[in-house]
C-alpha cells in the first residue's frame, strides 16, 4: 500500500520539486539543504504524508507560505543548491515517501539529497 491516493501523487511530486527549486532560486544566499531537511521533518510535510487534501493540493508558492507561517520558519544564511538539483531532490523525496509509505522525516534521514548533489556534480 502507498502513502496516499495515487490521485495526489503527480501534484505532490511536482509541487515539492518546484518548492525546493523556488527556495534555491529565490534565495541564493540561503541554505537550501537546511530548508529541505527542516521541511521534510515539518508538520506541513506530515500533513502531506497523512493525505490531508488541503495541503496535498497546494502549489509550490502556497506550500512555501503555509510552511513558513505554520512552522514559523526563517531561512538560514548559507549556500543555495544550483541547477536542477533541488527540483530533482524534491521530486525524488516525494515519490520515495509515497512509494514506500514511510514518514518524510525517515526519507531525509537517509540523506539521499547530498548523495544526488555530489553524484550530479561528478557527472557534469
Amino acid at each position: 500500500m502507498r502513502a496516499y491516493s495515487e490521485a495526489y501523487l503527480n501534484d505532490v511530486v511536482e509541487n515539492q520539486g518546484k518548492l525546493f527549486d523556488y527556495v534555491a532560486q529565490s534565495f541564493p544566499d540561503m541554505d537550501t539543504e537546511d530548508f529541505i531537511n527542516t521541511y521534510m521533518r515539518s508538520k506541513t510535510r506530515i500533513s502531506i504524508d497523512k493525505a490531508k487534501a488541503y495541503v496535498n493540493t497546494m502549489d509550490a508558492k502556497e506550500l512555501w507560505n503555509y510552511f513558513t507561517e505554520t512552522e514559523e520558519y526563517m531561512l538560514k544564511p548559507g549556500k543555495a543548491m544550483e541547477g536542477f538539483v533541488p527540483d530533482w531532490i524534491g521530486e525524488f523525496y516525494a515519490y520515495y515517501q509515497w512509494y514506500f509509505d514511510i514518514p518524510s522525516a525517515e526519507v531525509v534521514k537517509k540523506n539521499y539529497g547530498r548523495f544526488f548533489e555530489k553524484s550530479l556534480l561528478w557527472i557534469t
